[in-house]
Formats: C-alpha cells, structure tokens, sequence
C-alpha cells in the first residue's frame, strides 16, 4: 500500500507502560535511525518519562520522549519537559510524521512543565524553528556533582519553547546533571 494512504496512529505511554517488545522496538528504531551516534546512555535519557509512539500498519515508524529536567535561569528553577529520541525511520519520513509526533510532544509539554527545550543538529535545527522552538543564544552550563562547568559545546544547539515561564534567550541556562551528553 502507498504510504500517502496508510494511517499513522500515535500512542502515549509512560515508559513503565510499555511491555519489554515495545521498549526493545523503541530502542531498536532509535539506534537504525542514529546509528553509532546512539549509545546507551543516549538510551537511559529517553526513559522516565512519556513515550509518544508513531506506526503505520501496525509497525513502530517514529518515536518520540519527554522527560522532565530541572533547569536554572534568572535566579529561577524550571521544570523542563526535555524532547529526546525524536526520529522518524527514513523510508517513512516526508509524510509529516516528525511533525505528528511533535504535536504530541508539544502538548505534554504545555500542560506540565514551565518550558519545553531540546538539543538538535544543524541540520535539524530550522524543523524546530518552524513549530515555534527558539534558538538560545546565551551561555549554557550544567551543575555537576563537583560545581557548575560551562558546556560551550552545545551553544548554538539549544533550543527551548517557552510555556509559563519569561525566558531571556541571551541569558545564561544550566541543565541538572546525567551521565552521556549533558544537553
């Protein structure tokens, strides 16, 4: 069948909802997608928070986590519905399914948390652009179990969707602590 005729249907689950099969499939299409850019740790960040599944003819086609982080700005602390393990399988993508899953995404987003943020590629960064996700220019950090260090690799990689929270996007933000890729 054409994939411009198949329906997609979008599941939400908590990750403790999903079954062992489900999970694994989860996994699974994450590393096809990213390849050796997709470790374990990268893995452990998708979990603990809400899963939106996407498939087409039954078959798992896109994934799509938020998990809840903690984030400093301002002099404030904001409970953040951090985006991670969004892909979509590549001879399924052009069909809007990254926008179907961010939808989703964004309205979990929206009802629980002070701000949405996420870290992208280049290459992906003017897809988030365009649903309304800014870019931060300011400085980023992480607290540490050692102190507060600079993570000026991420700058230019940041980007937040601001919900309840005022966001100065030239000011500087910090992320809470995870092993792997801080941001």
């Amino acid at each position: 069948m054409d994939l411009m005729t198949e329906v997609a249907r979008v599941d939400l689950a908590r990750t403790e909802e999903l079954s062992a099969g489900a999970r694994r499939a989860c996994r699974d299409l994450l590393v096809d997608v990213f390849g050796d850019d997709f470790g374990e740790a990268d893995w452990h960040h998708c979990l603990g928070g809400r899963h939106v599944l996407l498939r087409v003819a039954g078959e798992l086609v896109g994934h799509g986590a938020v998990v809840e982080r903690q984030l400093h700005h301002g002099g404030r602390r904001l409970r953040a519905g951090y985006v991670e393990g969004l892909a979509v399988r590549a001879d399924h993508r052009g069909h809007g399914h990254g926008a179907a899953l961010m939808v989703t995404l964004e309205a979990l987003i929206r009802s629980r948390y002070d701000a949405g943020v996420l870290s992208t590629t280049e290459a992906a960064a003017g897809f988030y652009a365009a649903r309304g996700w800014s870019l931060w220019r300011g400085p980023s950090s992480v607290v540490t179990p050692t102190g507060v260090e600079t993570t000026p690799d991420d700058d230019g990689g940041i980007y937040v969707l601001p919900v309840r929270a005022a966001l100065d996007l030239d000011g500087e933000i910090t992320c809470d602590w995870r092993e792997g890729d801080v941001w």
